[in-house]
């Protein structure tokens, strides 16, 4: 989670993990702002994004373009739900209860629904005994500020490497809410800032009502994304070399959209806690993948290359690597990447 993803999951559009506990602040770390590690940082703003009710505007400047979205998000002490729509680009509404996703498109009158594997495996990372996100950042307090007219605190994560950007993070002073961030390269240049322009804490939101507008799909042609949750193993895949900090989160197989029926699409999810790195792999095709080479629009970096089955011979993969990291870091991943013998 990483960027715009990071304040999405933290703040809003992504706060699906697991069930709230309530609309309390998160009782995270007592110590004071100056004290706490990236670690302890995280940790707050993983929890507030789970035990808070809002409706908020959110802004998104990245690459020289701007995008801006209405969310309204809610919890119950058992359910997290939310609804997102689109004030800019093409007109959209995205719902999401827990891992249940569904979005719906006007213009073409189609609503995809999908299941997403719960984000609380991120605040989970966080707290296991082995969490390593000290070693590669560090925290420190920059004061306060206002946003979205409410007192938050500044903080900046550096990165220890040239593996991962760092991080301008602002949070509601109370309840530890990120209501801005900026993410920085290695020269301090903010590539992307995701923020509150107009935040309402503690809104009447309506469970109920937000239920029955993601169930109501009449006029519109519904299409399920099935996935199937997988090891990298199981389909064949390993790291030769780990990437320093980042840790294996998730597996899917997913449809590869025109490929024929019986060829899938792999997703191997990797997260440092904060920045998260996708692999999609799928069987090489000539008539669909193109040229090998990087690509970036603001912080988000992807790579695509294909891996042969054998040298000067047909067939094969193809790796899409997409993340919110330096483009060395995704190198990184497709040189270690391999088949399994």
């Amino acid at each position: 989670m990483v960027g715009g993803a990071l304040l999405l999951a933290a703040a809003a559009t992504l706060a699906q993990g697991a069930a709230a506990s309530g609309q309390s602040p998160a009782p995270a770390s007592q110590a004071t702002p100056a004290e706490r590690s990236a670690a302890d940082w995280l940790m707050r703003l993983h929890e507030a994004s789970r035990r808070r009710t809002y409706i908020g505007t959110l802004v998104v400047t990245s690459g020289g373009s701007m995008a801006s979205s209405r969310i309204w998000h809610v919890c119950d002490g058992q359910q997290q739900m939310e609804r997102v729509e689109s004030l800019s680009g093409a007109p959209r509404s995205t719902f999401r209860r827990n891992d249940e996703v569904i979005t719906f498109s006007p213009q073409t009158k189609v609503a995809v629904a999908e299941k997403r594997e719960s984000l609380g495996l991120f605040p989970n990372l966080l707290k296991a005994p082995d969490s390593a996100i000290d070693q590669f950042y560090s925290a420190r307090a920059h004061g306060s500020e206002r946003v979205a007219g409410l007192e938050a605190d500044l903080v900046q994560l550096n990165p220890k490497d040239a593996l991962r950007f760092g991080y301008r993070i602002w949070s509601e002073k109370k309840t530890g809410l990120v209501v801005k961030l900026q993410t920085l390269d290695a020269e301090g240049r903010v590539l992307e800032q995701v923020a509150f322009s107009e935040l309402q804490l503690d809104a009447p939101v309506s469970m109920d009502k937000l239920t029955q507008m993601m169930r109501n799909t009449e006029g519109y042609k519904l299409e399920k994304t099935e996935l199937v949750k997988t090891s990298a193993a199981a389909e064949g895949w390993q790291l030769k070399n780990p990437v320093p900090g980042f840790k294996p989160m998730s597996c899917h197989r997913r449809p590869a959209g025109a490929a024929p029926a019986s060829d899938t699409l792999v997703q191997w999810v990797f997260s440092d806690g904060l920045a998260s790195v996708s692999l999609f792999i799928e069987p090489f095709d000539r008539r669909r993948h193109g040229t090998e080479g990087t690509m970036a629009m603001g912080a988000t970096h992807t790579l695509v290359r294909r891996i042969a089955e054998r040298p000067g011979q047909d067939g094969g993969w193809w790796l899409t690597a997409v993340g919110e990291v330096p483009a060395g870091t995704l190198q990184a991943f497709a040189q270690a990447l391999e088949r399994r013998k």
